[in-house]
């Protein structure tokens, strides 16, 4: 983005670029955290229920867990993607910027669109290997319905916390373990940050020529960083929703040997024309998709303006 390539010559950095991207990546992804965690706990859930479902719908779910589980029965896993997501958001927003740098450092021609977007879809690749581990714990946690004794009486012993699951997931499984379903994670997160990255470029640009006739996203405001920010988390979703329903199957535990096998059960699941399969809680996940991705969007561009880069 234009934020990630050139400095304002009017103003003194306050750190290097590659530290104020990484910061404002944090913060970002903690703002989407706390906006989007109750949504993508339903989504999850739907996700990984058996056939037949237990929930009618994505309100069905809600409804379920707040009368079983209270209200923090929404931000189960919280602390996972809290320390995880703010660091990977981090990552990928650096990574982006690298990447920006590196398609322009022979070139003295602005960036294209879709230049910016391969360069968010590079950085979603190197965002894989870190979300991976960060997702596989929250879903383990989060497909653990109930209470602890509840969960106990199922034979299973539940996990305290996300330091206790990411223990118990080493010593049974080792590093292989943490990693279950890596590379259906990267054929998600390249063509979902390609989308992401680039429809926020585009669609920033576009606000701002809207207002001022130059097609210039470095001059947007708060309300058209929100408004981009939105639709690119619906974007990046659209891109990357059949891969994150597989992602979800193969991670939360040991049915399936990998991310082809949980592919064949959803194609039997699904036969009959039952394709919606491939989309539980694509509903919760949408009206999560907007808000939580204003808020990492605003959140970076603020972080970035304060640290005057």
């Amino acid at each position: 983005m234009e934020t990630a390539v050139g400095v304002t010559p009017s103003r003194r950095e306050v750190v290097p670029k590659a530290a104020g991207e990484f910061i404002a990546g944090t913060m970002g992804g903690w703002a989407q955290v706390f906006v989007g965690h109750p949504f993508d706990t339903i989504k999850v859930r739907m996700q990984t229920q058996p056939s037949p479902p237990i929930y009618s719908g994505g309100m069905d779910c809600l409804r379920a867990t707040l009368k079983g589980e209270g209200a923090m029965g929404l931000y189960k896993g919280v602390t996972s993607p809290l320390a995880g997501i703010g660091f990977c958001n981090a990552v990928v927003f650096a990574a982006n910027g690298f990447f920006l740098r590196l398609l322009q450092s022979n070139s003295s021609e602005p960036l294209t669109l879709g230049q910016k977007a391969m360069a968010g879809g590079l950085a979603g690749g190197v965002m894989s290997f870190l979300n991976c581990p960060v997702e596989l714990l929250k879903v383990k946690l989060q497909t653990q319905y109930g209470s602890a004794m509840a969960a106990a009486a199922t034979g299973h012993k539940p996990y305290t916390g996300v330091f206790n699951c990411g223990v118990r997931t080493f010593q049974e499984r080792g590093l292989r373990g943490l990693y279950r379903g890596l590379g259906i994670t990267i054929l998600r997160d390249i063509p979902s940050f390609w989308a992401y990255f680039g429809l926020y470029e585009g669609m920033k640009a576009g606000l701002v020529y809207r207002r001022l006739g130059v097609a210039d996203g470095s001059k947007s405001n708060g309300i058209e960083q929100f408004l981009a920010g939105g639709f690119a988390g619906i974007s990046a979703w659209l891109t990357a929703y059949p891969q994150d329903v597989i992602k979800s199957r193969v991670q939360m535990g040991y049915k399936y040997k990998s991310a082809t096998d949980a592919f064949k059960a959803l194609l039997v699941e699904a036969k009959g024309g039952n394709w919606r399969i491939f989309f539980r809680g694509f509903g919760p996940t949408i009206l999560r998709a907007f808000p939580a991705n204003a808020a990492t969007f605003v959140a970076y561009e603020w972080t970035m303006k304060a640290l005057h880069l």
